[in-house]
């Protein structure tokens, strides 16, 4: 099946370079007969056309690689204060990476954990750019599945907890953690994990955004698909193996290609509506700047939408049939190393929920209901808000995450260092006190 889509892939690759072709073939014939005041048939108008087609034909055809995080600076304080990425700690499947501030300052620690659901962690760009100026970032860097050797062992639901635990643990116990959508499930096993077994190692604070940590609290086409389908269908439907071009070669995986025909597929008008819109705005070639200007907007949100990377096949089958077909975690029945798991022994870590009223992937009351299994937490350190209006995307990336959301966040975590004794500098961007539960 991988080998099929590489191969089709490539010949899509021929049928671009073929319309290419005849657009270049036909801006030659129009100077051509224009030096030589002969008429032709062809018009610029039709070449734009043709120019537009082998541009959409070469986005369909072509790979996207991970997207950088492009990011250099923040502004602290009105100064542009430059920011390096750093490898804290370099893992088969994900690295533990910093945005490193060339700054002086003392601010709360962030440990920002990206999903691992076919998207890179780049996606959280805007979730690390309004944290950079009050909070030193840490994030989950995932990798794509085919790119791991084979030697490098297995990735799954269990490894994914290891990995969250060790991460916490190399940060300290004054780490605040963000989780988001997916992530949110492993992050809190984890810390549930430390509760128990080293409760001195619990981060200060923990922030679940938009995830499925009780699917049955709401249903959505997400939760509909899993339940009516099952693992073994899902093996023979999409699971395949990486071919002999990549490192991973032989590794079963849920294909990034097939999880971005999922992703488009929940809204499929939309994105035919985008891609229609995007060529007509070429066609228009050089005619109208504004209509390159918003070519170039909707190229660069494909660009970021259409890199996906490939999941462990154990990781991603374990999560349907743990997460959502069984609800382990709501039902008290979720383990790790074969050990029960019990988020009742979490009583330092405050945590916040944050879900969005319009979210149709992680629906309201998913998250929310994680507050009612962790019975041993103080209410005085349990906080809960809903963004109305919000998406799924829209509660970790655009204006309502600047001005609303992430201010919280913010305001929450230092309000918890306070109540511990932990001093830091005046926060350089403003704070929202956040309400309790």
């Amino acid at each position: 099946m991988y080998l099929m889509h590489e191969l089709a892939r490539h010949g899509l690759g021929l049928v671009d370079l073929s319309i290419a072709a005849s657009t270049a073939a036909g801006r030659l014939t129009i100077k051509t007969a224009e030096r030589f005041g002969v008429r032709t048939p062809i018009t610029e108008e039709t070449t734009r056309r043709l120019g537009a087609l082998a541009e959409m034909s070469h986005r369909i055809a072509r790979e996207y690689p991970k997207p950088e995080y492009g990011l250099k600076t923040t502004e602290i304080n009105g100064e542009q204060v430059p920011v390096r990425e750093v490898v804290v700690e370099k893992r088969a499947f994900g690295d533990l990476l910093r945005f490193e501030r060339q700054t002086d300052r003392h601010d709360p620690p962030v440990l920002l954990v990206a999903p691992m659901s076919g998207h890179y962690s780049t996606l959280l760009r805007d979730t690390v750019r309004q944290l950079l100026p009050s909070h030193d970032v840490y994030i989950t860097d995932w990798k794509n599945a085919r790119d791991v050797p084979l030697e490098a062992g297995n990735f799954d639901l269990d490894t994914y907890i290891d990995y969250m635990i060790d991460f916490i643990k190399k940060l300290g116990p004054d780490t605040n953690v963000i989780a988001v959508c997916q992530a949110t499930v492993p992050s809190l096993a984890a810390i549930s994990y430390l509760a128990e077994h080293e409760p001195n190692s619990q981060p200060l604070t923990m922030t679940l955004m938009g995830g499925p940590l009780d699917v049955g609290a709401a249903a959505t086409s997400v939760t509909d698909f899993a339940n009516r389908t099952s693992i073994d269908l899902i093996k023979r439907s999409w699971i395949t193996t990486v071919p002999g071009n990549y490192e991973g070669r032989g590794r079963q995986v849920y294909p990034g290609y097939i999880q971005l025909q999922n992703f488009m597929s929940m809204n499929r008008q939309r994105h035919v509506d985008a891609h229609l819109k995007l060529f007509r705005l070429l066609a228009e070639g050089g005619t109208n700047p504004e209509s390159a200007k918003e070519a170039q907007k909707i190229k660069d949100f494909y660009d970021e939408y259409f890199a996906v990377a490939d999941l462990s096949a154990d990781f991603y089958l374990q999560t349907i049939q743990r997460v959502f077909k069984e609800r382990q975690l709501a039902r008290g029945t979720m383990r790790f190393r074969d050990e029960l798991l019990r988020p009742t022994a979490i009583t330092r870590t405050g945590l916040l929920t944050v879900e969005g009223s319009e979210d149709d992937i992680s629906a309201p009351g998913q998250t929310l209901a994680v507050h009612q299994h962790l019975t041993s937490l103080d209410p005085k350190k349990q906080f809960h808000y809903t963004q109305e209006g919000a998406g799924h995307y829209g509660i970790f990336n655009g204006k309502a995450w600047g001005s609303e959301i992430a201010p919280r966040i913010s305001g929450f975590i230092r309000q918890m260092a306070n109540e511990e004794g932990i001093a830091y500098d005046e926060p350089a961007a403003k704070l929202i006190t956040p309400t309790r539960l």
